[in-house]
């Protein structure tokens, strides 16, 4: 019995101290077993020992000789860790379009697809879709499907991440249930993760989105939908039912006029009031009447060639600087602000990041929704524009994928991560 405790005992300190070398190399191109021990702490035998283990499971490999160091004596001997062991995949399913990534174990983007999506496709059209866009994926840069160690995804609507079922996706009704899971990982065979994709995209803005780190955040995707993120002392806050931050339920219409919102009173497809209000058929509806009032027939005419895509027709306005585009962007910036002085109340984060697609209205847009801001008597968050904008979902998706494998293979507590530079 003592035996078997003692084993039990040296099995759990070698898996501690190869954890401490991996965690040790993924922060450094390679470096000397000397080095490696000193910056972990270890004897230089049991990091040899650590090593060896790894080596065998194809984790790591031992280099060249460090010819370059001054050191008098015989050269070191360099170990690095091999981040093309295996992949994750990163992946965002919208009614727009479908984003596929694939990264190495160290988060370089090795490849990624970008495929639109036709208006009412059904889920299984869409699904299938999605699994011919990561097999051309992985074939682009000969990944094999069996050297995919995890897969995670972000689906618009209310998600259960642990059994991985859609309950209610107003937009894409046809993905309900648990289709994206299952059909996933049966094409992948590896485990396949399932959230809503504004939390994930959240996580992606905060790892790689212009170095943003602060323990108390929002981030608001602002597009066909609305929906937010929230950041509190650091960690992501899902709420009771995981659906904390569902922005485009809000409802603030009591004192508006009739002839206000009307875009919010018919919540078409689901949408909740806040998100009939801002969202991108109500910005389509009051560019189109912006323009009519102007007489700008030009830019009608281009709404109506862009069909489904009108949305964008109007915020590629935006940017090109068309006064019917422009004073929509203003109209509704202004209920915007509503909401951000709404969630500066309850919560008080000290950054709110606008993510999605009016994200591409840049600085115009944060210009005009801090003017909306100004008369407000509490001191409103920091606004910023997602450097991510549209990509926010597969990067979070990406993220949590390394944590899975960090935490499920690595051993390692998840965030220890640093990003491939």
């Amino acid at each position: 019995m003592g035996d078997q405790l003692v084993a039990a005992g040296t099995r759990f300190m070698r898996e501690v101290n190869a954890a401490a070398i991996l965690r040790q190399l993924r922060t450094e191109p390679s470096m000397s077993v000397s080095a490696l021990a000193k910056a972990v702490g270890l004897s230089r035998q049991a990091v040899s020992r650590s090593l060896n283990a790894l080596v065998e499971e194809g984790l790591v490999e031992f280099g060249s000789l460090d010819r370059s160091s001054a050191r008098a004596g015989r050269p070191a001997q360099l170990v690095r860790f091999r981040a093309e062991a295996g992949y994750v995949l990163g992946l965002s399913v919208s009614p727009q379009d479908l984003r596929v990534a694939v990264s190495d174990l160290a988060g370089a983007v090795a490849a990624g697809e970008v495929v639109q999506l036709g208006a009412g496709m059904s889920g299984e059209a869409a699904v299938q879709s999605l699994l011919d866009t990561v097999a051309r994926t992985l074939a682009s840069t000969d990944i094999a499907p069996g050297d995919v160690w995890f897969a995670s995804v972000g689906a618009p609507g209310i998600v259960d991440p642990a059994t991985g079922v859609i309950r209610l996706i107003p937009s894409m009704p046809g993905l309900s249930g648990d289709i994206l899971v299952r059909r996933l990982g049966d094409a992948l065979g590896c485990p396949v993760y399932l959230d809503n994709d504004v939390k994930l995209a959240t996580q992606g803005e905060r790892w790689r989105g212009a170095e943003r780190r602060e323990d108390s955040l929002v981030m608001v995707h602002w597009g066909e939908r609305v929906g937010a993120g929230i950041v509190l002392n650091g960690e992501l806050h899902r709420g009771a039912s995981n659906d904390a931050g569902d922005l485009g339920f809000l409802d603030l219409f009591a004192d508006e006029p009739a002839t206000g919102p009307a875009g919010a009173a018919r919540h078409p497809h689901g949408l909740g009031p806040f998100e009939g209000w801002v969202g991108g058929a109500e910005i389509v509806r009051l560019a189109a009447a912006a323009a009519e009032r102007a007489g700008d027939d030009a830019f009608l005419d281009r709404l109506d060639a862009a069909g489904d895509r009108a949305f964008d027709a109007v915020l590629d306005a935006v940017t090109d600087g068309t006064p019917a585009a422009l004073e929509t962007l203003d109209v509704v910036a202004r209920r915007f602000a509503k909401g951000v002085a709404a969630i500066r109340v309850i919560l008080d984060p000290r950054l709110v990041v606008i993510g999605g697609p009016m994200a591409r209205c840049g600085e115009t847009l944060l210009a005009a929704v801090r003017g909306h801001l100004s008369d407000q008597e509490l001191d409103q968050p920091a606004l910023a524009v997602s450097t991510l904008r549209e990509d926010a979902v597969v990067h979070g998706a990406l993220h949590h994928s390394l944590d899975e494998i960090e935490r499920t293979k690595f051993g390692l507590v998840p965030g220890g991560r640093q990003e491939a530079r």
